[in-house]
């Protein structure tokens, strides 16, 4: 006999409950629970049901009924199907909105480079405040787990955990809904001793595992996002007699093909929260070496979901500053559109 829709929906929330709980449930705490708005006695015939097929057990007399193994069984396969079907679907969203990102991004460059006749540069945005959206643990055999981590802007990591015990579907469970309660929604600096500590003696003899979660949740956060930087128009610095020298202009066009100083200025200007309007370097003032003779111009510009990175002018110190900084102005203004129109 297939499970109905609303049978299933029971058993979910008698599971869920009984794993936060460790009680025996009964129906009036499933009406209570649950957002079918059923009544006590229809939830008693749908569990009476459940009971007969081997999903649910009543441990005592009179008492509320909890999961069989038959129970967690379907529960964690629907979980994960629900979940691996989740993860696939972030990912090929991703995958797409990169392609179109990278798209969108080298199309900036290039029209600020016709736009201004200097050369330009920008950056892949990063994600800025990694809040966590979900943590998925699954076994992947008696000695490893797969933690699975989605951050804001649904940045996936995977880490794999060594165990030194063999987890059943219910510790599975319990852990993971013990971490998700405690951490969705909170960025790494939210994440205090205190909130580990409780986690970890509810955890029990399961503490261990907590905290290797958490120190996996917290290297895959703190991990560097790969950082592109997108130019175009290195060859604009012919058009500027001071700029053309030989020796000079091959240090500027090395650095936009090498690309290591670009990013280490990208890196810098992210650093610093409170740069989120225009920075004008001006001849030493700049912090590449290779263009001292040169004025670079950034602004950073922020998409939704605490993403920003940065855009960047380079031309002589003679460059038309007024047209540059209100180009960067309107292009952080509309890349957030943009953004949204392509995606």
């Amino acid at each position: 006999m297939q499970l109905s829709d609303r049978k299933i929906k029971i058993l979910q929330a008698i599971i869920r409950n009984y794993l936060e709980t460790g009680e025996p449930v009964g129906s009036r705490t499933i009406s209570k629970y649950t957002d079918l708005n059923l009544s006590s006695a229809t939830i008693r015939n749908e569990m009476s049901d459940l009971e007969e097929m081997g999903y649910i057990v009543q441990p005592h007399t009179s008492a509320g009924r909890i999961p069989s193994d038959k129970g967690y069984r379907l529960y964690v396969d629907t979980m994960m199907e629900e979940k691996e079907r989740e993860l696939e679907e972030l990912k090929e969203m991703m995958i797409e909105k990169e392609d179109k990102m990278d798209h969108l991004l080298k199309q900036v460059a290039r029209l600020l480079a016709v736009n201004t006749n200097y050369a330009t540069m920008i950056s892949s945005p990063t994600i800025h405040t990694n809040k966590i959206k979900f943590i998925q643990l699954s076994r992947v055999d008696v000695k490893q787990i797969l933690a699975v981590v989605v951050a804001e802007g649904n940045i996936i990591k995977n880490n794999i955990i060594q165990v030194a015990e063999i987890l059943d579907d219910e510790t599975l469970l319990k852990l993971n809904i013990l971490l998700n309660t405690h951490l969705n929604g909170l960025a790494l600096e939210e994440i205090n001793l205190g909130m580990i500590s409780a986690m970890k003696q509810q955890a029990g003899i399961h503490s261990v595992i907590v905290g290797e979660v958490i120190d996996a949740i917290a290297e895959s956060i703190k991990a560097e996002e790969d950082l592109q930087i997108y130019t175009s128009g290195a060859n604009n610095i012919f058009k500027y007699p001071e700029l053309a020298d030989q020796q000079k202009a091959s240090e500027i066009i090395n650095t936009f093909e090498e690309k290591q100083m670009l990013t280490e200025l990208v890196q810098d200007t992210l650093a610093d929260e409170n740069s989120t309007g225009i920075q004008v370097y001006i001849g030493n003032e700049t912090p590449i070496q290779s263009m001292k003779d040169c004025s670079v111009v950034t602004a950073t510009y922020e998409l939704g979901e605490g993403m920003r990175g940065t855009i960047g002018i380079i031309g002589p110190k003679r460059m038309d500053y007024d047209k540059v900084v209100g180009t960067l102005k309107t292009i952080t203004h509309q890349l957030d559109e943009l953004y949204k129109n392509k995606t």
